[in-house]
């Protein structure tokens, strides 16, 4: 019997025996199902990081109070002040721009309908800083800033929300009960994309002396970019260090950057894929273990064609190859549903947190591999078990 008609007789066994077969390739079909949307997944997720990295710049820093011993907590002499916002840009050469920012979370109001918004007091250098692009309108200036005014610039999530089909300019927003003019729309932070996924958050972002004047005490976080990626670290320190000097404090002031915001995330999709692969890894183990003792039930329910097919001339490695081929088509076959199945889950999850779908032809090989692995390691028991059968006492076998 050669390959193409082991083959042949192989899916035929999965037809005659429906039932039996599909709980043999259970196992198969969820494991890999998994390795395929781990791996998708994965890679969706960190292109959507990578892509929001690069549309903001690797130069972006955050620095803002954190004390690190538990037993001194931040104090009122430790909040940042504007004043050191003001020595920053004098002082460390490296930074390039700089803005005091703040954010807090209310009720916003267009007539009768009331959002959660992201309210971001803030200074005029927070756009460049965040490499947001206006839809429309402009962003607040100095003056604006310095006097104070009532003025807002939504991003297009808020606007949608609001003004769904209309221009935002010149509509008012309530804040805490107060109106603003709306005087730019700015597209979603792409920072957002490293949220996994979800609408993006409503965001507002004001003046920072108006916020002062709305909000008691905003606590400040100093958000800014530096000439070059390679002096984002070094600018950390420096900040910190001169934070330190000022307040005449010790571990009370941290900072991060973009790099490391993504680093973050790209750890937690490494444990989410290591859990998730530690499942399909039992799923594959249970499933090969399911067609081993199939192949078993098999070779004892055919042990008098085996040994019609020895007395016709069939030699024992002709035996074993066949019984091999039938376990690897079984896996192969769960291999092939599980790949379907992966695929689609990938692209459901990749719809619903917005990143791209990456489904490359090495995902479909580990997938096939993995399956094909699993018949031969699986499979290599039974079949050198009816290989070894006599004969003789095949043929005797009721």
């Amino acid at each position: 019997m050669d390959i193409l008609e082991s083959i042949k007789v192989a899916l035929e066994g999965i037809w005659v025996n429906k039932l039996r077969s599909a709980l043999t390739m259970l196992g198969i079909i969820i494991g890999v199902a998994a390795v395929i949307a781990v791996v998708t997944i994965g890679q969706g997720g960190r292109a959507a990081i990578l892509s929001s990295l690069e549309s903001m710049g690797t130069n972006l820093f955050v620095v803002y109070p954190s004390s690190r011993n538990a037993t001194t907590p931040i104090t009122r002499q430790d909040l940042i002040t504007l004043e050191d916002v003001e020595a920053i840009k004098n002082i460390v050469p490296t930074v390039k721009a700089v803005a005091p920012t703040s954010y807090l979370s209310i009720m916003t109001q267009v007539g009768r309908q009331k959002e959660k918004t992201t309210i971001i007091c803030t200074g005029q250098d927070y756009k460049s800083i965040r490499n947001l692009e206006l839809v429309e309108g402009r962003y607040f200036t100095s003056e604006e800033n310095n006097s104070r005014r009532r003025v807002a610039v939504i991003n297009e999530e808020l606007a949608k929300t609001y003004f769904s089909g209309e221009s935002a300019l010149g509509k008012q927003v309530y804040l805490m009960n107060t109106p603003f003019i709306v005087i730019g729309v700015v597209k979603n932070d792409p920072s957002n994309a490293l949220g996994f996924g979800g609408d993006p958050p409503k965001e507002a972002t004001i003046p920072f002396h108006t916020g002062e004047t709305l909000f008691r005490n905003l606590r400040i976080q100093i958000e800014g970019q530096t000439y070059s990626k390679e002096e984002v670290q070094e600018t950390i320190d420096q900040i910190v260090k001169l934070l330190h000097k000022r307040h005449r404090n010790e571990g009370k002031y941290r900072g991060y950057s973009l790099d490391q915001e993504v680093a973050t995330a790209n750890k937690i999709l490494g444990i989410i894929a290591l859990i998730i692969g530690s499942i399909a890894g039992i799923s594959l183990l249970v499933g090969g273990i399911g067609v081993m003792n199939i192949m078993l039930v098999s070779v004892t329910e055919r042990t008098r064609e085996i040994g019609i097919r020895m007395a016709l001339g069939a030699r024992r490695r002709d035996i074993l190859v066949q019984f091999l081929i039938e376990a690897v088509v079984i896996c192969l076959v769960g291999g092939t549903i599980g790949t379907i199945l992966g695929t689609g889950g990938a692209l459901a999850v990749a719809l619903i947190a917005k990143w791209p779908p990456l489904i490359t032809p090495g995902t479909i090989f580990i997938a096939f591999f993995f399956s094909a692995s699993i018949g031969i390691f699986f499979g290599i028991y039974p079949a050198n078990k009816a290989a070894k059968l006599d004969p003789i006492e095949a043929l005797r076998y009721e």
